[in-house]
This record gives structure tokens, sequence and C-alpha cells, in this order.
């Protein structure tokens, strides 16, 4: 009898997965650790797909050192562009970003205002410095800032793939397309699930012949 095959999911993953030192601890303590964990456990699962744009995947090469990555990378870690040309956009999506584009350049400029009358009452460097932060939250949280951002995106909704990633702007942004996603600090249980059913059903098979 032939053993049962499975479709195979697929999964796209953000830099931040191995980047980020607050969600990249489950699997390495540097970038290069935490890649290298994540081979070793996406290795043993046979029924999922692991990709990653490849302006993303360049950007992840600046902060590890292949050399001392055992496993195999470039084979478990697919790079593909999305297909710009060949993908379509809702319309709403033009109006949901130009509105949202529009909202927060109004709150960018009641936070000048503010800083503004600040000046007066505090120092010149702690109103710059509040200005800033206030002005960089206002205007980048929550949105999709960066191309790559954007190949995470549209990568997940060409591929029908689940979306690895601790961004708010791309999450915001995959669940109005109906992208599913998943934050970086569940991905490793994610991962074990899937080697435990895989086991599982390799005892089955076993059993069967």
């Amino acid at each position: 009898m032939e053993p049962v095959r499975f479709k195979k999911e697929k999964v796209v993953l953000d830099t931040s997965l191995f980047v980020n030192p607050e969600v990249r601890a489950d699997f390495g303590k540097t970038p290069t650790e935490a890649v290298e964990g994540f081979l070793s456990l996406a290795s043993q699962i046979p029924t999922l797909e692991f990709y990653m744009p490849s302006s993303i995947f360049k950007e992840l090469l600046n902060f590890i050192d292949e050399d001392k990555i055992s496993g195999d990378l470039l084979a478990i870690l697919r790079q593909k562009p999305p297909s710009r040309h060949e993908m379509s956009c809702p319309a709403f999506i033009f109006y949901e970003l130009i509105e949202d584009i529009r909202e927060r350049v109004n709150k960018g400029l009641r936070i000048s205002e503010k800083a503004v009358r600040n000046v007066v009452k505090g120092g010149e460097k702690e109103v710059i410095q509040n200005l800033r932060r206030s002005y960089r939250e206002a205007l980048r949280d929550g949105i999709i800032d960066s191309k790559e951002d954007v190949d995470l995106i549209l990568l997940a909704k060409e591929l029908d793939a689940l979306l690895v990633t601790v961004d708010n702007g791309a999450i915001k942004w995959a669940e109005k397309l109906g992208i599913r996603w998943l934050l970086p600090t569940g991905f490793r249980d994610y991962l074990l699930s899937y080697i435990k059913r895989s086991n599982l059903e390799s005892s089955k098979t076993k059993a069967i012949i």
C-alpha cells in the first residue's frame, strides 16, 4: 500500500523571526543561532515549505554568518519574489490606504503643533526628542512603509501561505487581504506540532505496511 500523500502547506517568513531579540529567543541567542535552530526543526517537516521574499532574504544575510550554519539554508528556506505584474489587487485597498495616510498626516500635524506650543514650556532638546518619537509612532506604526514589507504581503497572498511576522503593519494588511498570520513567539510550537503529526503519520504508515 502506498503511503498517504499530504498537500504541503506554505509558510512565508519575515526577518524579525531571526533578527528581533525579543522574538528569536525560541530558536537561538543570535541571528545565526536562530537560523540554525529553525533549520534543525524545519528539516524534520516534509509537509511544510518555507519561503522568504528575495529582497528580505538579502537583508537576513547581513545579520548572519553563513559559514557557521550547518543546515542547508538555501534548500529549506526558499527565496521567491512575488509575481508583482501578474497579481491583482482589490480596489478597496487603495481607498483604505489613502484614508489611512490622510489620517496619519493629520495626526502628525497635530503632534507638530503641540510640540511648537511646548517649546515655551520645556527645553528645546526634550521637545525635539518627544516630537520625533510621537511623530514616528503616528506615521509609521501599523503601516507598510517599505518595498520589502509589500513583497512579504504579496508573496503570502500569492502562495496562500501562513505569514510569520511581528510587524504590526504587515499584520494589519494581512488581515485586510485575508492572509493567515502567526506571531514568531508561537512559531516554534507550530513547528513542533507538525513534527509530532509527521511522526504519528509515519508510524501509522509503517504499521499498515
